[in-house]
This record gives C-alpha cells, structure tokens and sequence, in this order.
C-alpha cells in the first residue's frame, strides 16, 4: 500500500486517525468546558494511566475543545525538577493579554497582571521575551509562600476570564513531576476558584501515582478531581482504531488480522499505532491480511525497542536497572516489593532509595501497597527481550 497515504502516526502525542473508546472521558470534559462558562461549577479532570495509553493525546483534544467553546487555555508539560510558579508566569501572561481584549474585562485584566507582576517578583521570576508591564499589587501574590500566592493569582485570573465573558482553563502533562509544594499550591488555588464560581477549569494528565500524590498533598484533593483512568483498549474499540482508518483510505482489513494485533498489542493505543503503520506498509494491498499482520511484528518490536522503550530504560543507572531486569524475571507483574529484595539477595529496606529514585523518574510505581509495577505496558517482554536472553547486553 502507499506509505504516503498510511493513516497512522505512531509517536510522542500523536492523534490517532480514530480516536476510539475515549467518548466518555471527552463528553465528561466537555460538560465541565460548557458549565464553566455558565458559571456553574464542575470537577476538573486529572487523567490517570501508563505510557502509551493517549493521554497526552486526550490532553490536546480537551485543549482544542475548551477552545472551541470560548475558553482562553494554558498549556504546560512539567518537565522533572522545574518550579511550578516558573513555568505559569509566561502561560498566565499570555492568556491575560488574550482576555484583555474584551473591553468588559480590561480592569480586571489589569489587576490580574499586577497580580501576576507582583507573584513574579516574589518568586524572582522573568518572562522570557514578554514583558509584564504594570506596577505590582502590594499585598497580593507577594509573600513569597506558593500555598499563599497561587491562589490570589488564580483568583484574579478568573474574574478577569469571567468579566470577560469567557473561562479559563489550565492544562497541565506529566503532573507527576510536579514538587509536592507546588502540586499542594496548585490544589489549594483550583479549591479557592471553585469556592468563587469562578470559570477556571484544570485537565492534568499523569502517572497512576498522581491520585495518591494529590491526596497526600491535600486530602479534599479527592472531591476536587475527577480521575478518569485512562488505560488498554477494549477489543470493539481496537476493531475500530484499526479498522475504521484503513477503511477510509479506501482499502481493507482482514478480522484475523486484527485479533493478531490485538494479540501482539494488547490493546495499547501507541503499540496499535506502530502496528497498524507496520501493517500498512506491508502489505500489497487493497487488504491487510493475517500474514502482514504476522510479518509487522518483527519491525514494529524493532522499532518499540529502539525507541520506545530505550530512551526509558537510558535514564536508569546501572543499579537502577539491576532492579528492573529483577523485576522482569520475576513476570508480568505487579511485584512484590519483598520479592525483588529477596532476588537481588538484599534487604527491602536497604533497596528503598534506589526505588524511591525509579519511581521519581516515572519508571515505575506503586499500585498498592508493598506492590511495585511498571509504568510502561510490556517493558517487561522487552527487558527479557534485550537483557535476559542476551544478557551480554545488560
């Protein structure tokens, strides 16, 4: 078939050509959307599943919805180690000279931007190349104490949204790279909006750990969300994010094929992708059939391994993946934390450091307690794959 016309994109926030088995969490976002700007208030969304599982796709979508709607939107990815506050000073400045447009909201938008001036200089903050041109608000966002300021901040942001006639709404990847002060600030500051029916929505996306840290950095932060699990696909809604962009390019798809993506991906959503562009440029066409689905699984593995998985596994230091390579041996998982100590021939509480740092670079995490998993669907096979069978390797 013609590589040109292949209707998958397999990679780092792609949108698939069908984004299929998501129409719940996206109806749910768009109620939230809508309310916001009627003044009505509603949870904000925090996306929760592994690598791979679209959540920084959902994430976009959401985005180009609130959009739609009359939203003005902010959007970070939180890398590892940044400070919150130094990341929002340039996305909150932009969306104010956005709302500053409205001729109903120009005092507000004013005394949000001083609002901001003053939480810049608290924090010591610089705006890159755009400037915050208004004297600070003595007394507001200024003390320097993120728990304190955010919420200010927030507040002055939303009444501008509101006088404005519009909401705000902030989206923000990987929040669990957020500092726990800043991920408690942020809480407490979404809380202080909603307490004034005030148009400020928030869509995180991260790690099934997030839950538990946002709980543990505020214990309301469970009435605040809404956790929307965002995992494996169900097998109709794999039919139809195969099926359905092949069919529109006018060409087809044998059903045995598609049991063996299934098979091989297990219904991921960015292994589907890579399968389903293999698939594509396998076959002769005008149909896909079981052995193209068959022979894409030799490069699409490749692929996963050379890319997908290593830049993950590139991150850990030699005793870092000592303790995932145990970890693979022992299956498919969830592993017992005892169980890996018991492997490496050393004590669970001597380990302790060296897992707490693998969670922290979102390699693994905790689904309950004395358990340990993998964040990243199949990187077992792949671990037993490149550093069990070819040991030379590890």
């Amino acid at each position: 078939m013609d590589p040109v016309r292949n209707p998958f994109a397999p990679g780092a926030g792609s949108r698939p050509p069908e984004l299929a088995g998501r129409e719940a969490i996206l109806q749910d976002a768009q109620i939230a959307i809508q309310r916001a700007l009627l003044g009505k208030p509603s949870r904000s969304q925090m996306l929760l599943g592994l690598r791979g599982v679209g959540k920084t796709v959902l994430l976009n979508k959401i985005e180009l919805m609130a959009e739609a709607a009359g939203h003005v939107t902010s959007s970070i990815e939180a890398p590892e180690g940044k400070a919150l506050s130094e990341l929002l000073v340039p996305k909150i400045n932009q969306a104010l000279r956005k709302l500053s447009a409205s001729e109903n909201a120009k005092a507000k938008t004013h005394q949000a931007l001083r609002a901001l001036r003053s939480f810049a200089s608290a924090f010591k903050l610089s705006y890159g190349d755009a400037s915050i041109s208004v004297d600070p608000e003595l007394g507001v966002a200024d003390s320097g104490d993120m728990e304190a300021d955010l919420p200010e901040l927030f507040v002055r942001v939303g009444e501008a949204a509101k006088a404005a006639g519009k909401a705000w709404s902030l989206l923000i990847d990987e929040v669990q790279y957020l500092r726990s002060k800043d991920l408690a600030a942020l809480i407490v500051a979404l809380h202080k909006v909603n307490q004034r029916d005030l148009p400020v929505l928030f869509f995180g996306a991260g790690l099934p750990q997030v839950a538990a840290l946002s709980g543990d950095a505020k214990s309301y932060a469970e009435r605040l969300f809404h956790y929307p699990a965002v995992g494996a696909l169900e097998d109709e809604d794999v039919e139809t994010a195969i099926r359905q962009p092949i069919q529109a390019e006018g060409e087809e798809i044998d059903d045995k094929a598609i049991s063996e993506i299934l098979a091989k991906t297990k219904g991921y959503p960015y292994f589907l992708q890579e399968w389903g562009y293999q698939c594509w440029n396998l076959a002769e066409g005008p149909r896909i059939k079981l052995e193209d689905a068959s022979k894409a699984a030799g490069e699409a593995t490749k692929r996963l391994d050379e890319g997908f998985f290593k830049v993950r596994f590139d991150r850990l230091t030699p005793k870092e993946r000592e303790y995932v390579i145990a970890m693979a041996k022992l299956g498919a998982g969830p592993y017992r934390s005892s169980d890996i100590a018991d492997a490496l021939k050393e004590t669970h509480q001597s380990l302790g450091p060296r897992r707490a740092q693998i969670i922290s670079k979102g390699m693994i995490y905790s689904p309950s307690h004395g358990d340990i998993a993998f964040t990243v669907p199949l990187f077992n096979e792949y671990l037993i794959r490149n550093y069990v069978q070819k040991p030379s390797q590890a």
